[in-house]
C-alpha cells in the first residue's frame, strides 16, 4: 500500500493534503480496497460547512454504503464533480484523481490530531 508521506490521515481512513491555505480530502487506498468496487459517491455542496468527525458524504460499493467522516472542520470550496460520472476513480486512483472535496479549514490546528503516514500504516497493519 502506497501512502504519500506529506499527507495526514484520519482513523476513519480519510487523507488530507495541505495545499497552503485549503486542504484536499479523499479516502485512502486501504479504505477503497476494503470497500471493493465503488459505484456511487455522494458529496456535500460547495459552501456547506463540515464538522470534524461528522459525516460529510458517503461512498457506495457493490458490498456496502459507508459514510465519509470529516477529518477537520471547515467550509467546502470545491467538490470533485468527476466522481459523479466516474466513481471507479476512487478504486483506480485514490490519492490523485479521486480527491473528494477541497475545504477551507476553520482551524488549521485540527491537522495536528491527524496521523502521519507511518502512524496510519501501523494502524492499518493491525486491522
Amino acid at each position: 500500500m502506497s501512502l504519500p508521506a506529506d499527507y495526514k490521515y484520519s482513523k476513519e481512513h480519510e487523507w488530507v493534503k495541505d495545499e497552503g491555505g485549503n486542504v484536499r480530502i479523499g479516502i485512502t487506498e486501504f479504505a477503497q480496497s476494503e470497500l471493493g468496487d465503488i459505484v456511487f459517491v455522494e458529496l456535500p455542496e460547495v459552501g456547506d460547512e463540515i464538522t470534524a468527525d461528522e459525516p460529510f458524504g458517503s461512498v457506495e460499493s457493490v458490498k456496502t454504503v459507508s459514510e465519509l467522516y470529516a477529518p477537520l472542520s471547515g467550509k467546502v470550496v470545491e467538490i470533485n464533480e468527476e466522481l459523479e460520472d466516474a466513481p471507479e476513480l476512487v478504486n483506480e486512483s485514490p490519492f490523485e484523481k479521486a480527491w473528494m472535496i477541497i475545504v477551507e479549514p476553520k482551524d488549521k490546528s485540527d491537522m495536528d490530531s491527524l496521523m502521519d503516514a507511518d502512524a496510519y500504516k501501523q494502524m492499518t497493519d493491525q486491522e
